[in-house]
């Protein structure tokens, strides 16, 4: 839902913009480009887009500096010219569909505790569980179907979608956004033993969740064995990511979506996991490394490292050949070396010498 109108002049001075055309135009929403019409404002942030700047009829369009522009007058539309379009567009965005506040009411059809502690405008919706010793803090929304175990903390404005879990002992920071489906401190997959002798680890650890973190639909965390599995400030992780127990994620590192990380694995401050990275266990990943799609991580990453493995996609039957030959490769590399000691015999024979071009 959009609210309030506002021209261009104050979209630029919000954002710090430079308008060119009409500054007096006026922008009441938000579209995409290929959808915009006349009041609203779009943006043109890549330049597969640029072919529909003939066809948009949105009233201003958003564009970085170093983007080529038709004059207000040929184009018949104003522009915001900005240094990083996709920021400007997130705070006009909130501009326009501010954060919903909520009355701080609490259901009669939630069960909550005697023992819990709900802070000052606290909104709990009909079918929350709230348990024992409980300690919700000020502004914090509980929507249908969230589950507070006994002994859960959790700081002020944070917004816990429907149907989150929050198990035993865990401790959510100040504005933390857990999506549905979250569950943080299910038990981490700790047994001992082999075979029928698989015996459970008890799992007597806990979650902690700092400040401003984000956290994606169906995305679980596992409590820790001992101690705790931490996910530092500001880190925004996706959809359907698991976190093992006894990880540790640093300040604002970004997971995306289908993301694994195993058991006991440091991750720094300001690393990128992008969709469907696997990352082993009992390792480091250093701060600012980037990890490409679909890449597995066996092994410890320096820091500032950029790394990328995922396997591209190929025809059919070419594909079927390329795994046929994999598990040959290691005799194919004997081979190759036997005939390289081989031929550099012959050549100290006959004493010329042979270069050969694998690596030992």
């Amino acid at each position: 839902m959009t609210t309030g109108r506002k021209t261009l002049s104050e979209l630029a001075r919000h954002v710090g913009g430079r308008v060119i055309g009409d500054e007096g135009v006026e922008i009441w929403r938000v579209a995409s480009i290929e959808e915009a019409g006349p009041g609203d404002i779009t943006f043109l942030a890549h330049p597969r887009y640029r072919s529909y700047l003939a066809t948009c009829k949105a009233s201003a369009i958003i564009v970085g500096g170093g983007v080529a522009i038709q004059t207000p007058a040929e184009s018949g539309r104003g522009f915001l010219q900005v240094s990083e379009p996709y920021i400007a567009l997130a705070k006009i965005l909130r501009l326009f569909n501010p954060i919903r506040r909520y009355n701080g009411q609490v259901s009669p059809y939630a069960s909550i505790d005697p023992t819990a502690i709900l802070g000052e405008g606290v909104t709990v919706f009909p079918y929350v569980y709230v348990g024992e010793r409980v300690r919700v803090n000020r502004r914090t929304v509980l929507f249908p179907g969230v589950f507070l175990g006994d002994g859960v903390e959790m700081g002020e404005d944070c917004v816990l979608h429907a149907q989150v879990t929050v198990l035993e002992g865990c401790r959510l920071g100040d504005r933390v956004i857990l999506h549905a489906g979250v569950v943080i401190g299910a038990d981490g997959f700790g047994y001992a033993g082999e075979g029928r002798e698989r015996i459970k680890i008890p799992q007597v650890g806990i979650v902690d969740i700092e400040d401003d973190v984000e956290i994606g639909a169906n995305t679980t965390v596992d409590r820790a064995t001992l101690g705790r599995t931490v996910i530092g400030r500001g880190t925004k992780i996706d959809n359907l990511v698991q976190i093992a127990h006894n990880v540790v994620v640093g300040e604002h590192s970004i997971i995306a979506a289908q993301a694994g990380v195993a058991g006991s694995t440091k991750i720094g401050n300001e690393v990128i996991l992008a969709g469907q990275v696997g990352v082993v266990n009992h390792i480091e990943i250093g701060d600012k490394a980037r990890i490409g799609p679909q890449s597995g991580i066996p092994r410890s990453v320096p820091p500032g490292a950029l790394l990328s493995g995922g396997i591209a996609a190929a025809p059919h039957q070419e594909w079927l050949k390329v795994m046929t030959l994999l598990p040959q490769l290691p005799k194919l590399w004997s081979a190759v070396r036997h005939l390289e000691r081989k031929v550099s015999q012959l050549a100290r024979r006959s004493g010329k010498g042979v270069k050969t071009h694998a690596r030992r």
